[in-house]
C-alpha cells in the first residue's frame, strides 16, 4: 500500500461511485440523522472536496493537526479524508474525557484547530483554560461558513506521502499518561487491506459488504480497521452512535448489515434480551470481535445464526490476528495463527522464546528484514518508549498468550498494567495517581477485576491515612473524585480499604499478593460497589 489515503479513496470512487459508503441507522431518540442517513462514494467525494477547499483556504496544510470531537457521526469520516488529503493529521477526542484529560491531549499534540459538536463546547473551553496555548475552535455545523484561519504556516513543505501522519490516537499506557500513537497513511491502508484480505469466514465481496460497527470512531477498530477495509473494497460502514442492545437487531436488519463488530460485552447483553423475530431475520454472515466469554460463544452462534470470529489487535499494530478458518476453536480464547506479514514470538520476562503451550508475552513484527513495516510510526515525543516497545526488533504487546504446537494462539491475560473495560483501555497508574492526590489516601493500588458484563472492572485498594476514614462515606468521596477528574469509565467500580499493601524489597507494590493467587477481590470483606454510579453524564 504505497499510496496515500486520498489516492486510495479516489480509486474506489472511480470504481464504486454509486455504491453506499457511509450509513447511519434510524433512531428517533438520537439528536441527529434521526431518520437515518446514507451517502454514496461519489457524493462523499464531493463533500470531501468542499471540506478540502475550506481547510486549504483557511491556511491548513501538511503537518498541521486538527483535534476532532465529532463522536460517532459520519462527518468525522468525511473530515478525516479531507484532512488527510492535505497532509493534516486527525486527532480524535474521546467525548468521555474530562477537561484535564482533553487539556493534556491538546497541549501534547500541539493541536492547530479543534473541530467539535456544540454539545462538547463547554468541556473543550474548560480544557482550554488549563493550557497556555490558544487553539482555535469551530463547531462542525458552522465549518463551511467561516473556519478560523491557521495560526502558523504548514510545518511541512513537501508533498503528502504514504509515510505522512494520518492520525494521532491516544492510548493508555502504564505510566498513567496516554501515549500518542502516530499512524501513517501507509499504516491505515495496510490495516484496511489486511482486514479485507483475511479470507475464510471473513472473505469480503467487493462492492457488496455492509459492516455494522457500533464501536467508537475515535478508536482504531472502527475509525481505521473496518473503515479502510470498506473504503478499499467499495463497502459501506454502518455507524450507530454506540451499542444499544434493545435496538441492535432492528438497526442491523434495516441497514442490511452483512458483518457486525462486537466486544465481549455485546454477547451477554444480546443474549439477555427476550427473543424476537428480528434476531433471525438479519443478513449477517459473520461477527468480528474479541472477548466473548467462552461459555457464551456457542450459545450466541446457535441462537442468532452466525459465527463470531475472535480476533486480536492493538493500536500500535492493527493488522489483526483472527480465528477465521474452520474448524474454529470456539469458547477457547483462540485468536488465530501468525501469517506472512505478521510474525509472532512468545517470550518470557528475559525476552527468551518459550516452548509451545507455555504462557508468555506475545511479540510481533512484519519480518526480520523490516520488522516495523506497516506498524505505528512511534509514540509522539517519546522515543524512549517507542524503542522500549520495539526492543530486540519485536513489538512487545504486553499481552500474555500461549501458542500451541500447531501455531494457534490463545489469549490468556494482560501482562501490562491495563484494565480493559467495555473496549476502553484504562491505565491503572492514572486512576492511582488521581486517588493518591487525596490528602486522606496514604497508598493505593488499582487492579483489573473480572466483570461478567464489562469484561473487566476497576478495583481500587486504598490505605487510608486515618483508620477512622474507612467508611462508605469516604469511599464514595474517593469515587466522586475520580468520576469528576477522569472519564466516567475510569472511576473505581469497586473500592475497598486495606491495612497495607505488600511490597518488594525495592518497595514496589506486589498487586498479585493483595488477595493471593486464588482470591477474588470482590469476595473480600468491606468492598464497596459503585458500578451503578458509572454512567455517562
Amino acid at each position: 500500500m504505497n499510496k496515500t489515503t486520498d489516492a486510495a479513496f479516489r480509486e474506489t470512487v472511480a470504481r464504486h461511485g454509486d455504491r453506499p459508503f457511509l450509513c447511519v441507522p434510524s433512531d428517533p431518540a438520537r439528536g441527529y440523522h434521526q431518520d437515518g442517513y446514507e451517502i454514496d462514494y461519489a457524493n462523499a467525494a464531493g463533500a470531501v472536496d468542499e471540506l478540502i477547499a475550506r481547510y486549504r483556504d483557511a491556511g491548513y496544510g501538511h503537518g498541521h493537526r486538527v483535534a476532532v470531537a465529532l463522536e460517532n457521526r459520519p462527518e468525522h469520516c468525511l473530515h478525516k479524508l479531507a484532512l488527510n488529503a492535505l497532509g493534516i493529521s486527525c486527532v480524535p477526542i474521546n467525548p468521555d474525557y474530562r477537561p484535564a484529560e482533553i487539556a493534556y491531549l491538546l497541549d501534547h499534540c500541539e493541536a492547530d484547530l479543534i473541530l467539535h459538536l456544540d454539545s462538547n463546547a463547554d468541556s473543550l473551553r474548560a480544557a482550554m483554560s488549563e493550557i497556555s496555548r490558544d487553539v482555535p475552535m469551530i463547531e462542525a455545523s458552522k465549518f463551511a461558513d467561516d473556519p478560523p484561519a491557521a495560526k502558523r504556516p504548514a510545518p511541512i513543505a513537501g508533498p503528502v506521502t504514504p509515510q505522512s501522519e494520518a492520525s494521532l490516537l491516544y492510548t493508555s499506557g502504564t505510566t498513567g499518561r496516554p501515549k500518542g500513537c502516530i499512524l501513517s497513511h501507509q499504516y491505515e491502508l495496510m490495516s484496511g487491506a489486511w482486514y479485507a484480505d483475511l479470507g475464510g469466514l471473513m472473505a469480503l465481496e467487493p462492492g457488496a459488504e455492509r459492516v455494522y460497527n457500533p464501536l467508537p470512531l475515535y478508536h482504531v477498530n472502527s475509525g481505521i480497521l473496518s473503515f479502510f477495509g470498506m473504503l478499499l473494497t467499495g463497502g459501506c460502514q454502518i455507524q450507530p452512535d454506540r451499542f444499544h442492545p434493545r435496538s441492535w437487531w432492528r438497526q442491523v436488519c434495516e441497514t442490511e448489515a452483512t458483518l457486525v463488530h462486537y466486544l465481549g460485552v455485546v454477547a451477554p447483553m444480546l443474549l439477555n434480551q427476550p427473543p424476537n423475530d428480528l434476531e433471525r431475520a438479519h443478513s449477517v454472515r459473520v461477527g468480528f470481535g474479541a472477548g466473548v466469554e467462552p461459555g457464551l460463544h456457542v450459545l450466541f452462534e446457535e441462537r442468532f445464526g452466525f459465527p463470531l470470529v475472535e480476533v486480536w489487535g492493538m493500536t500500535e499494530m492493527v493488522r489483526v490476528l483472527a480465528d477465521n478458518h474452520e474448524p474454529r476453536q470456539r469458547g477457547s480464547h483462540a485468536m488465530g495463527r501468525p501469517q506472512v506479514g505478521l510474525e509472532v514470538r512468545v517470550v518470557d520476562d528475559n525476552d527468551q522464546e518459550v516452548p509451545p503451550d507455555t504462557v508468555g508475552e506475545m511479540t510481533l513484527r512484519y519480518s526480520e528484514e523490516t520488522p516495523r513495516f506497516g506498524a505505528f510510526s512511534g509514540y509522539l515525543k517519546d522515543d524512549p518508549a517507542t524503542e522500549e516497545a520495539w526492543r530486540g526488533g519485536w513489538l512487545h504487546t504486553g499481552d500474555s498468550v500461549r501458542q500451541a504446537a500447531d501455531g494457534m494462539l490463545y489469549f490468556v491475560d494482560r501482562k501490562k498494567n491495563i484494565i480493559r473495560r467495555s473496549g476502553e483501555n484504562i491505565a491503572a497508574a492514572e486512576v492511582e495517581a488521581t486517588l493518591q492526590a487525596h490528602d486522606g489516601v496514604a497508598q493505593v493500588a488499582v487492579l483489573a477485576t473480572p466483570d461478567g458484563t464489562r469484561e473487566e472492572e476497576v478495583f481500587a485498594c486504598v490505605v487510608a491515612v486515618n483508620e477512622s476514614d474507612r467508611t462508605e462515606t469516604f469511599a464514595r468521596e474517593l469515587f466522586d473524585l475520580c468520576f469528576e477528574r477522569l472519564a466516567y469509565f475510569k472511576a473505581p467500580g469497586w473500592l475497598t480499604f486495606v491495612d497495607d499493601l505488600p511490597k518488594t524489597g525495592s518497595q514496589k507494590i506486589q498487586k498479585h499478593r493483595i488477595f493471593g493467587a486464588d482470591g477474588d477481590p470482590r469476595d473480600a470483606a468491606g468492598v464497596f460497589d459503585f458500578r451503578k454510579l458509572k454512567r455517562r453524564r
